[in-house]
């Protein structure tokens, strides 16, 4: 069973938040509880689902993916996808460039060059030049595996577009540069990913499609 994790105000991090950031603090409250599951059975498949959503919307990514799971027969594990042809895996409707980075994590597994286990026990940094180096993964599926597999706590997703949506309609700004993200968020330290994942909700739920106001 996956281990479940909430939120609310009475957890140290959501409490800090609060105390450092008064916007966040504010989108906190409209958010409310936030409970998640890391997607700790499965870390893989999360590699694979990354890769093939890589410059895809959000619905087109699910449709593709959702046709490689029927081709997997509802298991994407290294097995079942080294089964399949690349033509296969191309007719889900990916490109051939994925094909080949699908094929190379898959490799990479099943070699025991990629060990999962392993990776749960480095630090941030270790595991995300270990992922990285693999060819097809950058470093935008280095920090979606760091916070929503391993569940760290410090990491600022700033090259994701849904946080940036978020992010502007939090601070009302259009600069989204990666210097201006990062002095901005720089007060979440040691919990990012937390601050991060109140703002995916916010988009989620559909709060960002009404004007920020602090004090309203």
């Amino acid at each position: 069973m996956a281990r479940s994790v909430t939120l609310d105000h009475n957890t140290n991090s959501i409490q800090y938040l609060c105390r450092k950031d008064k916007r966040l603090a504010k989108a906190i409250s409209m958010v409310g509880p936030l409970t998640y599951e890391p997607h700790e059975d499965n870390p893989y498949a999360f590699l694979i689902h990354e890769i093939i959503e890589q410059m895809l919307s959000i619905k087109a990514g699910v449709k593709i993916y959702g046709r490689l799971e029927e081709l997997c027969h509802g298991k994407i594990t290294p097995e079942t996808i080294n089964s399949l042809s690349d033509e296969q895996i191309k007719g889900i409707g990916t490109a051939n460039s994925k094909v080949a980075y699908i094929r190379n994590v898959t490799d990479s597994v099943l070699s025991g060059r990629l060990d999962f286990t392993e990776l749960s026990a480095l630090p941030d940094e270790a595991v995300f030049k270990k992922l990285t180096s693999l060819k097809g993964i950058g470093r935008w599926t280095a920090k979606m595996y760091l916070i929503f597999v391993l569940d760290r706590q410090d990491i600022l997703p700033c090259e994701d577009a849904a946080f940036l949506q978020s992010y502007r309609w939090l601070y009302k700004t259009n600069d989204c540069s990666k210097e201006a993200v990062e002095k901005k968020c720089k007060k979440w330290k040691p919990y990012s990913s937390i601050a991060a994942r109140y703002l995916y909700r916010a988009l989620d739920s559909g709060l960002t499609k009404k004007e920020f106001h602090l004090y309203k």
